[in-house]
């Protein structure tokens, strides 16, 4: 409408210019033909001097002439007041068509704000409607984890029950038949224990005391069995509220999430449009004069603890991607270079500053990893793109092709776990011969696990007397700290079987050289001590990880140490069951072994030699001793961060302050 008025206006001042430009060209072109048709020499040439006197006889051409002249003034006049008028209403209309041009523009950025603001609104009521559809989810989980907290208290009752009940039987018992005084006091340490404990447990009556501790020559194996149940029980007590607590703590963590989506989604309507257009781009703001504050903050002085708690894994990863985006976006080359050759060269020097560091190794290899993974997932390529979401494919790198620093930071990641393995093998090699060898534990094989296996610490006594305890402790802190600093599972279980590789080359390099090791009583220590790792690593849920592999000949040399070794079928089992051991490696076993008493007679000879006649047809390597030096093959695996980079905050900790989100 405004467009076809301002056009009708035009149109209308045009008209009459022209008509006006028009007339005024016409009248003179009368007056100049009329000027021209009339020839003045001629009309005097016919005049007689009378009658030009009697024609200007009282000044009338003269009155005529100033006749004309004034009204030519006037029709000059009238045509230049038509000008100026003509002329004012086309700047009039030139101004009004400056002021709706305005209006319009104005109108049109009204029109689009409304739309981002109702298209802001629409995104955000989706969302809370999605967190609203997980509200029943969670509650279906909280009913389920309730049902089986009660179900566990129903059971712990019951086996509390069952625990007095047979201490309120321990009260009438009279031991009857004489066994030695070992058993008596091995039930003695079990009672203080449960008491030590805050069980309620029932003792003994003064008289029924007294008659014990004179008839303990004559106690019989039944109450040790039954101290023996009452301590199982009482484990096994303690193993049922531990997992209630894990409930309990399950069920807050799953109440307090709810509470959270009622917040938010009670609170969501109510925010107001400017905060919810703001909208990130996923990139961090940087200048180039900054690079070396990023290095110094963010790679040189970070420290792992300060880092893994409450954070996402891999946040310094992260940032640095964030950064490595801007640059690509602004299509800088020598801005992106720079970036990424200061990036690695902090790296490298934090490694080489901290090369014996556990922690800070564990941490940069994670934090390699996880930059490696950014490269790869938001290159472009559809081989990597297959896991993301749409937003995130909308984060991939525009004008460079990264390939070749994946390859420098793949080099990287290699040379730091190498240097990993070496420090975790350095500092748990000194416990493997003390703790699978040396220490005796065989009440551990019949009875219960040794004593601190159970305890979840994360550091180790500093003591000689290396145990079996000793080496699980090592184990658990390594594993403790490889999943806090955030490293991916797959890497940390190659990680755990290089380091189950060394315990069981060292263990075997060991029995090969002590002769004073090869006992039938030192082979069930041997496979003891295997149990106890085998059950470790299937409480880490690391059964995939391949290193029980790794264990199988020592459980072979154990199983050597054991079995029966003097008719030709005992030679044909060996030389069936032991087929990861090499035929040097059986020899030489059979050939150390020793006795543990005079009851049990030596290996003939005879036998040895028939074990490798049945040997000889195996080929398998001739060398003695096993190369502890040996590395795995380290593959990185792609795993896609699930984690969007528009909704990474950077912590105030981290003194990166000059970093602006985008």
């Amino acid at each position: 409408y405004m467009g076809g008025l301002r056009g009708r206006n035009r149109k209308s001042t045009c008209m009459q210019i022209f008509f006006f430009c028009s007339h005024l060209e016409k009248m003179s072109e009368i007056t100049k033909q009329l000027l021209e048709s009339y020839d003045f020499r001629d009309v005097r040439s016919r005049l007689s001097p009378e009658d030009l006197q009697h024609l200007n006889e009282d000044g009338e051409l003269w009155f005529a002439y100033e006749g004309l002249k004034k009204a030519t003034r006037v029709l000059e006049k009238h045509f230049q007041d038509q000008k100026e008028n003509y002329e004012g209403e086309i700047n009039e209309q030139n101004a009004k068509i400056n002021y709706l041009s305005q209006e319009i523009t104005h109108l049109q950025k009204l029109f689009r704000e409304e739309n981002n603001t109702n298209e802001c609104i629409r995104l955000q009521v989706a969302r809370l409607t999605s967190e609203n559809m997980m509200l029943p989810d969670l509650k279906r989980q909280v009913s389920e984890l309730q049902k089986q907290k009660l179900d566990l208290e129903n059971h712990l009752q019951d086996e509390v029950a069952k625990k007095n009940e047979k201490i309120e039987d321990m009260k009438d018992w009279t031991p009857q038949n004489p066994d030695e005084e070992r058993s008596q006091k091995q039930a003695l340490p079990l009672r203080k224990d449960l008491s030590a404990k805050g069980k309620t447990v029932a003792t003994f009556p003064d008289f029924q005391r007294d008659r014990l501790e004179k008839q303990s020559e004559r106690a019989n194996g039944t109450g040790s069995k039954i101290w023996q149940d009452v301590a199982y029980l009482t484990m096994e007590n303690t193993d049922l509220e531990e997992e209630l607590d894990k409930k309990d703590r399950l069920i807050k963590k799953l109440q307090d999430q709810i509470r959270t989506l009622k917040k938010s989604i009670e609170t969501g309507h109510e925010e107001s449009p400017s905060s919810v257009l703001r909208e990130y781009l996923g990139m961090l703001q940087y200048r180039k004069e900054d690079e070396p504050k990023i290095s110094q903050n963010l790679i040189l002085d970070l420290k792992p603890r300060g880092v893994v708690v409450n954070m996402i894994p891999g946040l310094p990863a992260h940032i640095l991607f964030m950064c490595v985006r801007y640059a690509d976006y602004l299509n800088d080359d020598s801005m992106l270079k720079s970036f990424m050759n200061m990036a690695i060269s902090g790296i490298k020097q934090v490694i080489k500053e901290h090369a014996g560091d556990f922690e800070m190794l564990s941490f940069w290899l994670s934090n390699t990893c996880h930059f490696l993974n950014c490269l790869k997932q938001y290159s472009g390529e559809e081989e990597f793109m297959k896991h993301n979401t749409p937003q995130q494919n909308k984060n991939n790198l525009i004008h460079f092709d990264l390939s070749e620093y994946r390859q420098v930071l793949s080099d990287l990641a290699i040379r730091i776990y190498h240097q990993f393995i070496s420090v975790m093998e350095t500092s748990i090699q000194p416990m493997i011969v003390p703790g699978m060898l040396e220490y005796e534990s065989l009440q551990g094989i019949s009875g219960l696990k040794p004593t601190g296996f159970r305890k979840r610490s994360s550091s180790i006594d500093d003591t000689d007397a290396y145990t079996m305890t000793s080496i699980l402790q090592q184990l658990s802190y390594f594993y403790t700290t490889m999943c806090q600093n955030g490293l991916d599972p797959e890497l940390l279980k190659q990680a755990m079987r290089q380091l189950f590789f060394l315990i069981g080359a060292v263990t075997l390099n060991s029995l090969f050289l002590r002769k004073d090791m090869c006992s039938c009583r030192k082979g069930m220590q041997i496979r003891c001590n295997i149990s106890y790792l085998e059950e470790w690593l299937k409480e880490k849920n690391l059964q995939s990880s391949s290193s029980k592999e790794t264990l199988e000949p020592l459980a072979q040399a154990a199983w050597l140490l054991q079995v029966k070794k003097i008719t030709e079928e005992d030679a044909k089992e060996i030389s069936e069951h032991c087929t990861t051991l090499s035929a040097m490696q059986i020899v030489k076993i059979l050939n150390s072994y020793t006795p543990i008493d005079d009851f049990e007679k030596r290996i003939a000879p005879s036998f040895v030699r028939k074990v490798q006649g049945m040997l000889n047809s195996r080929q398998n390597s001739t060398q003695l001793m096993l190369d502890t030096k040996y590395l795995f093959q380290v593959t990185f695996p792609f795993t896609p961060s699930p984690h969007p980079l528009e909704m990474i905050e950077i912590p105030s900790s981290f003194k990166l302050g000059f970093l602006t989100r985008i």
